[in-house]
């Protein structure tokens, strides 16, 4: 929808060209949400998709992801496909999560190719399956500093509540870390919704690193991401424990599920997760 309240739109070349964000200025990357609804409370926008952040970027420690990564870009990462200039991806089977988390949003692939890995971060959503796989995935935030620093935030505390995070006036998120050891790690994912198609009322995402370390992650069913850590895969009343042990503010209430459906379904595919992190590839537990 047109938004006829913005009077100015400036493209970032750099860093500099970001003064001034916050109040009435907002930063406009995909725009999918943004140009979804009425924006009365700002009359600037700047682009940050001229920046020129590459999408994936594997370093030292495993693999940086920008905020204008593109659900389509992000969606597409995984072994034995390109990285670019002729590389290959590593072989992380922590990635399967990319693509599961994008096909879990209420969203076309046109959408995909404008949409980013960013905004759905910044968003905060509980519903936010993107925000959840890089939380399942031990992720940690760049955030540029309207002062011109940068401070790094786990990705599992960046987010307080629906659609609230821990941005100040005039941040910008500039990337996603994810771990080597999270990456090499197996996964599972689970997702429950009230409809075929419809918002994830529930989403359950598992790890098991390969020194045994199992870590589950709960999403759409909470106000903001729940991360249950566990030095080996837990027993299905292990798991019911640590659920129940929840603050009860925490299960979410809205149209997409009441918040005792929520929690009862979360534990169904808490427990479905973490069986199947206990079999082997080959099938044996």
């Amino acid at each position: 929808m047109d938004l006829d309240t913005i009077r100015e739109v400036t493209v970032a070349r750099g860093r500099a060209d970001l003064a001034g964000l916050g109040g009435s200025t907002g930063v406009l990357a995909g725009g999918t949400f943004l140009f979804s609804e009425p924006q009365p409370n700002l009359e600037r926008l700047i682009d940050i998709t001229a920046l020129g952040w590459p999408a994936c970027t594997t370093t030292a420690e495993g693999l940086e992801i920008a905020a204008t990564c593109t659900l389509a870009q992000f969606a597409d990462a995984g072994p034995g496909r390109e990285l670019g200039g002729g590389d290959r991806w590593p072989q992380w089977p922590g990635t399967a999560l990319f693509a599961q988390a994008c096909r879990a949003l209420v969203a076309s692939h046109k959408i995909w190719h404008s949409a980013t890995v960013g905004g759905n971060v910044c968003l905060a959503l509980p519903a936010g399956a993107v925000l959840a796989a890089l939380v399942a995935l031990d992720g940690v935030a760049l955030v540029w500093t309207a002062e011109g620093g940068e401070r790094r935030i786990p990705l599992w505390e960046f987010v307080i509540g629906p659609g609230l995070t821990v941005l100040r006036q005039g941040e910008v998120l500039r990337s996603i870390t994810l771990p080597e050891r999270a990456l090499l790690a197996r996964t599972a994912f689970r997702k429950i919704a009230l409809a075929p198609l419809g918002r994830s009322g529930a989403l359950v995402m598992g790890r098991r690193e390969p020194g045994g370390r199992c870590v589950l992650t709960l999403t759409a069913a909470t106000t903001r991401p729940v991360v249950l850590d566990f030095p080996a895969v837990p027993e299905e009343r292990v798991v019911a424990e640590e659920l129940a042990g929840l603050d009860p503010v925490l299960w979410f209430d809205d149209p997409h599920g009441a918040p005792d459906w929520r929690r009862h379904v979360t534990g169904l595919l808490a427990a479905e997760v973490a069986a199947e992190l206990r079999t082997e590839p080959g099938g044996q537990p």
